[in-house]
């Protein structure tokens, strides 16, 4: 629990850190910053993301099932050892004899109210118990086993989720400014494939095939812009937090 506090209060530094850098930027242009020098440590992000990670958190509460159903099958022998005591108040008949040399014996019969107490050890060895004990064991271990290598692959795969969308967040920012410059020089040569049209320069063919360059270069702009941004937002939604960059319209 400690460390999870660390790791929690780690996060909480950074996401302020990175919001102070936000606002001191005003606001991150992702056309022309690079967003890796923006975002919080790899480290700190998949830290995060184990935090909030609801799979990690059921593998991790199996783990706690299983060391309690061992602890459980351990601890069986001693329901069959223990003390028992009872306490009873009533009315009790008592008898006694009487024997005096030379007399016969004779009965004597008394009738009082009066409290017993009882108290005893037991010990039980049924046939069952003994015979499965080392079975009944074995299949907890296992299952303890079992659940541990779980949280381990459930950690595993968190982990590399989080370092594959981010590194895929990287190139779709790297994919979104090559299209942007090639947008940007596609409408360039539209405008003065446009102009020597108008001056009947250039013949209605070449400035068709121009203007559907444009075109395809703004929808290939628009594509890469989305992916992008929704690479962010899964990432963000991952590790758990806002990294408060790229305000989203």
């Amino acid at each position: 629990m400690k460390q999870i506090g660390i790791i929690i209060a780690g996060i909480l530094f950074f996401e302020f850190s990175l919001k102070t850098i936000a606002q001191e930027n005003d606001q991150f242009d992702f056309l022309n910053d690079d967003i890796s020098t923006m975002l919080v440590p790899l480290g700190v992000m998949i830290d995060s993301a184990l935090v909030h990670d609801p799979y990690v958190r059921f593998r991790d509460l199996q783990l706690v099932v299983n060391q309690c159903k061992l602890k459980a099958e351990q601890s069986q022998w001693m329901r069959n050892v223990g003390f028992q005591s009872d306490v009873r108040y009533g009315t009790f008949d008592n008898f006694s004899t009487n024997t005096s040399e030379g007399q016969t014996p004779s009965v004597i019969s008394t009738r009082t109210d009066q409290t017993n107490y009882g108290i005893g050890a037991y010990i039980k060895f049924p046939v069952f118990d003994l015979v499965s004990r080392k079975n009944q064991i074995t299949l907890a271990q296992t299952e303890l086993e079992q659940a541990e290598s779980m949280a381990r692959v459930q950690r595993k795969e968190v982990r590399e989720l989080v370092i594959k969308q981010y590194h895929d967040l990287i190139l779709k920012q790297r994919l979104l400014k090559i299209r942007s410059k090639y947008m940007e020089l596609a409408r360039i040569n539209f405008m003065m494939v446009e102009k020597e049209f108008q001056n009947g320069v250039v013949d209605i063919t070449e400035y068709a095939r121009i203007s559907e360059i444009k075109t395809r270069a703004e929808s290939d702009f628009e594509i890469a812009r989305t992916e992008f941004i929704t690479t962010y937002l899964i990432l963000e939604e991952i590790v758990g937090f806002k990294f408060n960059l790229v305000n989203i319209q």
